[in-house]
């Protein structure tokens, strides 16, 4: 685009933000608003960008939209000011140099439209002279019988006491306003103040979930986001009272030096007006703002964590290519079952009641014994939910009586039953009950998290924590954001991928992924990526935006199946036909070993493109249908049941991490309730997040620490018994 000098400015403050070369952080922008989605400019624009990934755009994204709000904001604040004819050329640059919304706004509250205050009345009542008076500090002159000559009945000042108080109203308001008093006020009770909570109602805690903050305290600038969250939710819950302890003594001092320079008559009016300012005016003021900085950064976090979580969740290891038991566990209502092959299609659906109140257990095991044969049934699917632990068990046992080899694993239900009674869930599978929805769904997340994952709102799949305390509108764009990654990351199959995946394809909208799906079910399976220009609505950029994310596999063009994008066809055949690679030998070990050596540098030189092009091209013809999905452990496959009076003190066990949050991680060890290795218990080193050690969907060995059966709680630790640190 064309740059004004206004935008340059502009894009210098964003390189200032983000820390980026500003030629790189402009092509990024550039890229953007010429319609290219933050996957297509990550994957396809490396030369631009420097290589940057997909959270650096987003993030120079972010800041350019901030810095142009900002930029709006300021023209605005400029012009409403100049409309009353107070904007002085000292104010205009403070205001063109103000880099914050909150510094603006401060800088235009003196100027703003105000209700009608107690200064405002005082104002009326004639009473700005005096406080005017007072202000200049008169060392000579007596402030009781300057005061009686503002005495005016007709004006509803009726004594001397009055007309000061009506000044003092105005000092006050002066004071409040003042831009330099605001900032150091919000400085001090940063640097200095505490949050403080207190038990409101007790007997509304009836768990005692917020036992540790009946009595709180903790400064301003060390409280962790978790614990704000949690005061947070307390105070909304009314079972606790939260504030913010600010040091109100050196805040006076400061106002106090900055309005009382000499000595003076009207100093105890002053210092009266003072603190009444401060205390009316500015410490509930600033007291908000802080408070809502600092659940702003929670919130920041707590999505943070909850994005990583789910990043890690969808690239957990698919399980491919084998026929999947999945069970829906219940008591009254029985357990579902559902067959579900390879590619996920439904195979069979039954009930069975090996739970109470009916207790069919024979009857229910000779079922699954039959399912298993029939379809050659090698892992079955039990999900975490109600009556988990007694269908484990009773899958554990009945595995034990066939004669081919079956192993069981334990998944995360989580969002299953959303699924089942969606308008997709109920679209998919018309016929069929919620719960045999669930069960089909428990099986193909086992067998392909990522596909069957995304037709779940993002918020429903159990990887977060304050998920519903936090902005839901910046918590959806996270998310959302995250999938989208994670989709074009891994790429998909369009020839079997369904709406809910394609639609996260660079690019694509739900409309055009319809129209590719129904085109497919129409005419048969896609045989070159070139044949999805004729899918309707699927313009030339939305084909140059998402064709790289889209494979096809046993195509009529072999580098339709990697990740290489149509534009660089021309210069991989090059590549290819100075190694003497054919098409047909991609993937090959002879074809492999002609690749590797390759010095990608010399490569691009010689033929005159980009080096981060050239390599991805060779990357990919290394390894043309590769997934990286595939360099994530696989699930756990068990073939016997562990319960919680199993478990003894340094244990040794191997685990999944479910959810990593603040404090530490929460690890699934074959029992029905997930153990906790608190982030102290991580590693011998010092680590600020647990993130820095593991991730959802990490298997990792732990040992037992306690044990609580009662409260359903375990203590789990990584660091083997013999290195422990008290």
């Amino acid at each position: 685009m064309d740059w004004t000098d206004e935008q340059k400015t502009l894009l210098t403050q964003v390189t200032g933000a983000v820390k980026l070369k500003e030629s790189r952080v402009k092509n990024v922008i550039d890229l953007s608003e010429e319609g290219n989605t933050v996957p297509f400019i990550a994957r396809y624009r490396k030369e631009l960008t420097g290589g940057m990934d997909e959270e650096q755009i987003r993030a120079i994204l972010k800041e350019w939209e901030y810095a142009n709000s900002l930029a709006n904001r300021k023209s605005e604040v400029l012009r409403l000011i100049d409309e009353q004819q107070k904007l002085t050329p000292e104010l205009k640059a403070s205001i063109e140099a103000a880099v914050k919304l909150q510094e603006l706004e401060d800088l235009y509250r003196p100027y703003k439209q105000k209700r009608r205050t107690k200064a405002t009345v005082a104002k009326e009542k004639g009473l700005e002279p005096l406080a005017e008076w007072l202000l200049s500090i008169p060392t000579t002159g007596n402030v009781i019988e300057e005061a009686t000559t503002y005495v005016n009945e007709e004006k509803e000042v009726a004594t001397v006491d009055d007309a000061l108080q009506g000044a003092r109203d105005i000092i006050s308001e002066v004071v409040s306003d003042d831009p330099d008093v605001r900032k150091r006020a919000r400085e001090l009770t940063s640097a200095e103040g505490w949050f403080v909570s207190q038990v409101k109602d007790e007997a509304a805690d009836e768990k005692g979930i917020y036992e540790m903050y009946y009595t709180y305290e903790e400064a301003v600038k060390k409280i962790v986001p978790h614990r704000v969250l949690a005061m947070n939710r307390g105070e909304k819950e009314k079972i606790l009272k939260v504030g913010i302890r600010p040091p109100k003594d050196r805040i006076l001092s400061f106002i106090e030096k900055q309005y009382i320079t000499k000595a003076g008559v009207s100093e105890d009016q002053l210092k009266e007006a003072i603190e009444d300012g401060y205390k009316r005016l500015i410490e509930p003021s600033v007291e908000r703002e802080i408070r809502k900085e600092a659940t702003e950064v929670a919130e920041k976090q707590a999505i943070h964590i909850f994005s990583e979580n789910l990043r890690n969740l969808l690239l957990q290891q698919p399980l491919k290519d084998k026929i999947v038991l999945a069970v829906d566990p219940a008591y009254r209502t029985g357990c579902k079952l559902a067959v579900v092959d390879g590619t996920g299609k439904v195979l069979d659906i039954t009930v069975i009641y090996p739970t109470p109140p009916r207790n069919e257990v024979d009857k229910s095991r000779e079922v699954v014994k039959k399912l298993i044969a029939k379809h050659g049934v090698s892992v079955v699917a039990v999900g975490n939910g109600t009556a988990s632990r007694e269908t484990e068990q009773f899958v554990a046992d009945t595995i034990k009586e066939v004669k081919e080899e079956v192993f069981y694993v334990i998944v995360n239900e989580a969002g299953a039953s959303v699924y089942s009674a969606s308008k997709l869930g109920k679209e998919e599978f018309p016929d069929l009950q919620v719960e045999e929805r669930s069960a089909i769904s428990i099986g193909r997340r086992l067998q392909d998290p990522l596909a069957e994952l995304v037709k779940i709102d993002p918020k429903s799949v159990g990887v977060g924590q304050y998920q519903h305390d936090v902005s839901q509108s910046q918590l959806n764009d996270s998310l959302s954001f995250v999938v989208e990654t994670v989709v074009n990351k891994v790429g998909v199959n369009v020839n079997t991928a369904s709406v809910s995946l394609l639609q996260y394809v660079s690019g694509l909208s739900k409309s055009v992924a319809t129209n590719i799906v129904k085109r497919r079910e129409e005419e048969g399976r896609y045989t070159s990526r070139t044949e999805l220009k004729k899918v309707p609505r699927l313009g030339a950029k939305t084909y140059e935006q998402a064709i790289g994310f889209m494979r096809i596999s046993g195509g009529k063009q072999p580098l339709d199946q990697t990740s290489i994008h149509p534009e660089s066809y021309a210069v991989t055949k090059e590549i290819m036909a100075k190694l003497g690679v054919g098409p047909k030998d991609l993937g090959t070990p002879a074809a492999v070993e002609k690749l590797k050596g390759v010095n990608a540098r010399e490569l691009a030189e010689a033929l005159g493109a980009g080096e981060p092009t050239v390599k991805d091209i060779l990357d990919a013809l290394v390894k043309p249908g590769r997934d990286p999905r595939d360099d994530v452990p696989p699930p756990v496959l068990k073939q016997d049941v562990l319960s919680m009076e199993d478990l003894e003190k340094g244990m040794e066990l191997k685990g999944t991490v479910r959810n990593v949050v603040d404090f530490g991680a929460f690890v699934d060890i074959g029992v029905k309730q997930d153990g906790l290795v608190h982030i102290s218990k991580l590693t011998n080193r010092f680590v600020k997040h647990p993130m820095e050690v593991v991730s959802v969907g990490d298997v990792v060995t732990v040992w037992v620490g306690d044990v609580d059966t009662q409260k359903g709680r375990i203590s789990l630790t990584m660091l083997q018994p013999e290195k422990q640190t008290t």
